[in-house]
């Protein structure tokens, strides 16, 4: 037996293009230990980017194709064709997580229990009508949850459970966290204040500034602000924070924050050292909305470390007893604490509209884009 739908694929070309359309699938019969699930919802991550428009140049996207079928095209430069070289003339499937109901299942008793459920999914090739999967990529929904809800089950909250997990394993107290005003910010400050741990909001608007005390959260500083390295101190003096997160990557955020750790550090010191405090200060890069380089100006000491932070390699350390409480936690908690907001639902074939193009490529702080492949 053999189900068709569709699904979106990305394709870079020797020609120097992008090109993103969809294609007719047939997904096969699952497997024993396999559940053939339709996707009814999906988000696009800002981890989903890299393989969706990968080093393109969206401002010169134009629009191909038919309404049923579009074709999505976009100049990649030439100086950065070879960091996609690898996946020259090969269309790949996009899409790391959604959640859908089991329409068949294998003969294994754990496949066949996933029958006819709600569940959530991870594993990539998401953007689809149907994904056959292994079980232990499931994530059965409770009672009362939708697919809209439980869509984005695994990257923002095992994501914002991991950087928790992460402070614990490693022997630090407090967290800062930058682009603290998205949905996976969000996450983190409940997580946060539901287990009692100081969080460092960093923001570069007002307005995210207004929206994040309005959901609770204690400190908050403004990088925009003149005030901004004095205040960023006051608040890593008064919570104690030696390891952050920082979702920025590129420009001079990261020395910033190790500057202003390293000063609430000698606030406690009783007499100079010249190689600064013996305090020890993590930064962990694990996104990228700046692409261009990280800039250093060291100014704080050399008890310090910086480093690059995912997911899956945290998982696979925490190991599976870990994994399998985290999730249990995102699958009781998903329309609380781990509830995630989408600004625009879109259809697979509206998810290559410029329109969609727009708001999903700029990723901006608040605006999620949430694919329905049933539409």
């Amino acid at each position: 037996m053999t189900t068709t739908g569709l699904q979106l694929r990305s394709l870079v070309k020797d020609d120097n293009t992008l090109e993103i359309s969809l294609v007719e699938m047939e997904f096969p019969e699952p497997g024993a230990d396999e559940v053939l699930v339709r996707i009814d919802a999906t988000p696009i991550n800002p981890s989903d980017l890299a393989l969706l428009i990968g080093p393109a140049d969206v401002s010169t996207a134009r629009l191909g194709g038919t309404s049923e079928r579009p074709v999505l095209s976009a100049d990649i430069p030439e100086p950065v064709m070879r960091m996609v070289a690898g996946r020259l003339g090969e269309p790949l499937a996009v899409g790391n997580e959604g959640a859908g109901v089991v329409v068949a299942a294998g003969s294994s008793d754990a496949a066949q229990a996933l029958l006819g459920k709600l569940v959530a999914v991870v594993g990539g090739e998401m953007y689809s009508q149907y994904r056959c999967i292994n079980v232990f990529q499931c994530l059965p929904l409770e009672e009362g949850t939708t697919a809209e809800q439980g869509a984005s089950c695994f990257v923002n909250p095992l994501t914002a459970l991991g950087m928790v997990e992460t402070m614990r394993m490693e022997g630090h107290t407090a967290l800062v966290h930058t682009a603290a005003a998205s949905n996976l910010g969000q996450m983190l400050n409940r997580v946060c204040m539901a287990d009692g741990i100081e969080l460092v909001n960093i923001v570069r608007k007002t307005e995210q500034e207004t929206l994040l005390r309005e959901l609770g959260a204690r400190y908050v500083v403004n990088s925009s602000a003149d005030s901004f390295m004095d205040d960023l101190t006051d608040a890593l003096a008064a919570t104690g924070a030696t390891l952050a997160f920082d979702a920025i990557g590129g420009g001079k955020l990261v020395s910033q924050i190790l500057t202003c750790m390293e000063a609430a550090a000698v606030r406690k010191m009783d007499s100079y050292n010249r190689y600064g405090s013996d305090t020890f200060k993590q930064v962990y890069i694990y996104g990228g909305l700046d692409r261009g380089p990280t800039t250093l100006s060291r100014n704080f000491g050399f008890a310090w470390s910086l480093g690059g932070w995912l997911l899956t390699p945290f998982l696979q350390k925490a190991g599976l007893p870990k994994m399998m409480e985290l999730r249990g936690r995102v699958a009781r908690e998903i329309t609380t604490t781990f509830a995630s907001h989408y600004t625009l639902e879109v259809s697979l074939a509206g998810a290559l509209s410029l329109e969609a193009l727009a708001v999903y490529a700029k990723q901006a702080t608040g605006e999620k884009v949430l694919i329905k492949p049933q539409l």
